[in-house]
């Protein structure tokens, strides 16, 4: 049986059919993607009373099961493919198939149970989708506009106008799209005046953080820098200190908020700056040191976020927003580079900030 009594089914997703084991059971199932598939799945956990099921992510495959399960009252998990199949290395399992995988997937999830819940949230996956959409459309747009140098004929030329043009404006609409949901939903307007409140960040980069990062402010520092890829691990073997380097985390959150972290440690935020500065003064590589002020801008944020979510009185919380970070003053901001967080009679700037530890290493994370 799973630890604690906890009967957990892994689920391989395929594109036309998902196959399911129950390990502690030794049971398997394989159900056709359709509705039929669907209901006779479901009808398969509940009677061996299932309450969690675990699947890969899969190229969006997944979404549609996960949403059936979640409506039957099933927990979902979804997991990374590279850490299943590296755990299923681990044990020695060297062949692979649909079988196979939906195994490894279940001893996986028994073996790493005591990871935290995932929440499904309908307004945050469309959020998801808008923000990467207007990411790779974006992407397409560069892409474009760097072959457009060398594209010959004047037929060529004049094609490559039309289609950026007609990117310009899809591009422009997603955009709204974005806007429009992020002030239709209480919380992520709220998270966004926080991440906007940081001299650098504007809209953009709120939406990709409230896409990207959604555990920011219920999570600690250190595992937020872990999520995103900013976190710096040892790399030692007995008498030998080898180099910190970062590594995992999401990556297109990170290369999202790479350019405004830039312009935040080089420009916009002077506490930022000063931060950068300082750390090329001591000789850090410039890449060194603008990693160093992503991550202190990760942490900013996760505590900013964290006291507004944990506050028993929200109402004693403002943003200061005022105008856009070149018109601000120095003194509109705390030690920290953020505009002040104040009472609503004159308060206190936001509260200090601990360093994260740089030798830790982030908890397990499904």
């Amino acid at each position: 049986m799973a630890q604690n009594d906890l009967v957990v089914v892994g689920i391989d997703v395929a594109k036309d059919r998902v196959d399911a084991c129950i390990r502690a059971l030794a049971l398997r199932q394989s159900c056709p993607n359709t509705a039929q598939g669907h209901r006779t799945l479901v009808a398969w956990l509940r009677k061996y009373q299932v309450s969690k099921a675990v699947m890969e992510a899969s190229g969006g495959y997944e979404r549609e099961w996960r949403k059936v399960l979640h409506n039957a009252g099933i927990e979902v998990r979804i997991v990374d493919p590279k850490r299943v199949r590296s755990f299923a290395l681990s044990a020695g399992r060297l062949a692979k198939n649909d079988a196979i995988d939906a195994e490894m997937i279940a001893w996986f999830a028994e073996t790493f149970s005591e990871a935290p819940n995932q929440t499904h949230d309908d307004a945050h996956e469309e959020l998801v989708a808008l923000v990467k959409a207007r990411i790779g459309l974006v992407e397409l747009k560069i892409r474009l506009q760097s072959r457009d140098a060398h594209a010959g004929p004047g037929q060529i030329r004049k094609a490559h106008a039309r289609v950026l043009k007609s990117l310009a404006a899809e591009i422009e609409k997603l955009e709204a799209a974005i806007a429009a949901k992020v002030k239709a939903t209480a919380d992520f307007a709220e998270c966004a005046a926080i991440i906007e409140s940081v001299p650098g960040f504007a809209e953009t980069t709120s939406a990709n953080l409230l896409a990207g990062m959604p555990e920011l402010g219920h999570v600690s520092d250190e595992i937020a820098a872990a999520l995103i890829g900013l976190a710096p691990y040892d790399d030692d073997s007995g008498q030998r200190r080898g180099e910190r380097h970062i590594r995992g985390g999401r990556r297109w959150v990170r290369n999202a908020i790479y350019m405004p972290c830039l312009g935040a440690a080089t420009q916009n935020n002077p506490a930022i700056k000063a931060f950068y500065d300082r750390l090329v003064a001591k000789g850090k590589p410039p890449k060194v040191a603008l990693v160093a002020c992503m991550r202190k801008l990760i942490i900013i944020l996760n505590t900013l976020i964290a006291t507004v979510v944990t506050s028993s009185d929200n109402e004693r919380f403002q943003i200061a927003l005022g105008p856009r970070p070149s018109a601000c003053k120095a003194t509109d901001r705390g030690a920290d580079g953020v505009k002040a967080v104040a009472a609503a009679g004159g308060g206190a700037p936001a509260p200090a900030l601990r360093p994260p530890d740089h030798r830790a290493t982030s908890p397990q994370l499904l």
